[in-house]
């Protein structure tokens, strides 16, 4: 399975945080599974941590890394899909996250009821 995880759900796995259900941290760790964290979630946590809105690790990309999570690069084509969701969802960040889900086929590991009017498969986080 393919596995996108948001800005939260990363956080709370990085900082082996109780909040992170125990569904979605067995996912996560699942080898079966290709966890996969978006350039956009990357910059959405840096946007927010430098702003200092985010209490977030400095150095995100090693934590991916150490996590062994794989960074999906945003594409044209994700750029372009996003700008054309329906405006279930108005923050950026999380309208590229679905796009990228949708065209990966991902589950996407979040607490924002928000992704389901777009019809992707979602893992409480």
């Amino acid at each position: 399975m393919i596995v996108l995880v948001d800005a939260n759900a990363f956080l709370w796995w990085a900082n082996d945080d109780p909040t992170l259900s125990e569904p979605a941290r067995r996912t996560m760790m699942d080898p079966a599974n290709a966890v996969l964290v978006s350039a956009a979630t990357i910059w959405e946590i840096e946007v927010k941590r430098v702003a200092g809105r985010l209490d977030a690790p400095e150095h995100i990309l090693e934590e991916a890394e150490r996590s062994g999570f794989d960074v999906v690069p945003i594409t044209g084509a994700d750029a372009v899909a996003a700008a054309h969701l329906a405006e279930h969802h108005r923050d950026p960040f999380d309208r590229l996250l679905i796009a990228q889900a949708l065209r990966l086929e991902a589950v996407i590991v979040s607490r924002d009821r928000a992704f389901a009017a777009y019809g992707i498969r979602q893992l409480m986080a």
